[in-house]
């Protein structure tokens, strides 16, 4: 499991540990069933604290993502599908919104807007 905790970045660090897990369940480099590493051994390997690291793992079981067993540790939860959906939903509504958002700052409309996702869609942009 590779994490990079980017001291620069606004996002605290538990968020930027539960994220960067997160993307790795949702695109299949951590599967169902594989151990996590220990709190302890996260929180030594990247220099945090072991109650940032537990508030990531306490965060990503609160959403599905991961199960804890008593005594065993920390394993990648079968995914439903309608979540991991509703995980790219939101982050494409985010990308979306900072679109529209830079479209009205550069006085683009919604028509060339509309054009230029068709085109990325399509592969033909530049």
């Amino acid at each position: 499991m590779d994490i990079q905790i980017n001291n620069s970045c606004d996002d605290p660090i538990y968020l930027q540990i539960k994220n960067q897990i997160k993307a790795q369940i949702i695109s299949g480099k951590l599967v169902v069933g594989e151990q996590l590493p220990s709190i302890r051994f996260l929180a030594k390997e990247l220099r945090i604290s072991m109650l940032t690291a537990k508030r990531a793992f306490d965060e990503l079981e609160m959403d599905g993502f991961i199960n804890s067993v008593q005594g065993k540790g920390n394993f990648v939860a079968p995914q439903n599908k309608e979540l991991i959906r509703e995980e790219y939903l939101k982050e494409i509504e985010s990308m979306l919104q900072k679109s529209v958002e830079l479209s009205e700052i550069a006085d683009i409309s919604i028509e060339e807007l509309i054009n230029m996702l068709k085109s990325y869609v399509e592969g033909n942009y530049e």
